[in-house]
């Protein structure tokens, strides 16, 4: 068995000295929390994205629970969303008294289809929130539109997708969009993420909800400080992102134009050494315009000479020195959502097939082509051993 030398993690987020140096200089200002810093990447963001709003957060996750609020979504009410995505908003649709629906997606790329979601509509459907998936855009016109059409509001799912575009369209541009900052995506706050929006009043809503349900944020850009007549107008949560966070974003969001050109650079070889693999398949590529911003690159483990299923080849690597990540395990196939919701095996067949194969490979800008010779390496020697 050959095994490298050192562990390849499947994600490490790539931190330099201008990261260090920057979130140095906060911790010695004397104001660590939301401030100048959080200001300064919301408008860093939005002049990325080229959106009008951009309201950092706590966590992607947190501005899910908060536009669910604002939209006031709760009982009786259908989301529709896929079942292949991370479990968090599904919980936060749940959480909120609602009920998930899910849309199969397209066996290739992963994308939650239109002709899917128009079959999940109904009378209680009062929101549909498309995933963009591994750095690749869905298709937002046709998801557009049939949401337009049945005057029911569309919200990005963005987690995976800063940088990414569609048909020319930089995703957050327009519309709605929720973006996470974790460790392992394309660039991190250490844990973070932002809500994007054209919705002037949506964008109010969301920075009163994000602290307290306040008229204004701790640091309000006007009296840089505690506004003194700051009173709640609703009940709200603790959301905001702090200055040390901001001060890392900012830096990381300098660097991701040259992210994305290396991740593409790497995920260009993964593609070319895989075509020697017939039993491991990677995404196919949508048939529309976009820039890929290759947060993650997922193959699907297939028929094999050593008999491993995903779960097999994934442990098998790991005994190579090879880390390895599952995006996802679908959501309808978790204890708790097999008991509750009930769905039978096959209801969404695109998307079991996937969940049961999925697996993702080690991409970050920090690696060589050697390390992708060692992934292959480790593969072609776990599929014969």
């Amino acid at each position: 068995m050959k095994i490298r030398r050192e562990f390849l993690p499947f994600s490490k987020p790539c931190i330099g000295s201008e990261e260090i140096n920057a979130v140095n200089e906060v911790l010695r200002s004397g104001w660590i929390t939301t401030g100048a810093r959080a200001s300064a990447f919301e408008q860093a963001l939005s002049a990325y994205c080229k959106g009008p709003n951009a309201v950092a957060l706590a966590s992607a996750t947190g501005g899910m629970h908060l536009l669910l609020n604002a939209l006031g979504i709760g009982p009786g009410d259908e989301v529709i969303t896929p079942s292949l995505t991370w479990v968090s908003t599904v919980n936060l649709i749940t959480l909120a008294g609602a009920t998930p629906v899910f849309a199969d997606i397209d066996r290739e790329t992963l994308m939650m289809t239109p002709e899917a979601v128009k079959a999940c509509l109904s009378e209680r459907t009062r929101l549909i929130i498309p995933v963009h998936f591994a750095g690749a855009p869905c298709d937002l016109s046709a998801l557009r539109q049939l949401a337009a059409g049945h005057d029911v509001p569309l919200v990005e799912d963005a987690a995976h997708a800063i940088g990414t575009e569609y048909r020319g369209e930089r995703i957050g541009s327009s519309g709605t969009a929720i973006f996470s900052f974790h460790p392992i995506k394309n660039i991190t706050t250490g844990e973070g993420g932002a809500l994007l929006t054209d919705d002037a009043a949506l964008d109010e809503r969301i920075r009163r909800l994000k602290f307290h349900g306040l008229g204004v944020d701790a640091f309000d850009r006007q009296t840089l400080g505690r506004s003194p007549q700051a009173e709640v107008l609703e009940p709200g949560f603790k959301y905001n992102l702090t200055d040390i966070s901001a001060a890392l974003g900012l830096e990381q969001l300098r660097k991701l134009d040259g992210f994305i050109a290396r991740r593409t650079e790497l995920a260009g070889y993964y593609q070319e050494r895989l075509g020697e693999i017939e039993e491991v398949r990677p995404l196919g590529e949508v048939a529309y315009p976009g820039r890929h911003a290759w947060h993650l690159f997922i193959v699907r483990v297939l028929k094999n000479r050593a008999g491993l299923n995903r779960d097999g080849f994934m442990a098998a690597l790991k005994e190579r020195n090879i880390g390895t990540g599952l995006h996802f395990r679908a959501a309808h196939t978790q204890k708790y959502y097999r008991e509750t919701l009930q769905l039978s095996t096959g209801a969404l067949p695109h998307t079991e097939w996937n969940s049961e194969r999925i697996c993702s490979l080690p991409l970050f800008p920090d690696m060589t082509a050697s390390d992708i010779d060692d992934v292959i390496d480790a593969i072609k020697d776990s599929l014969i051993s």
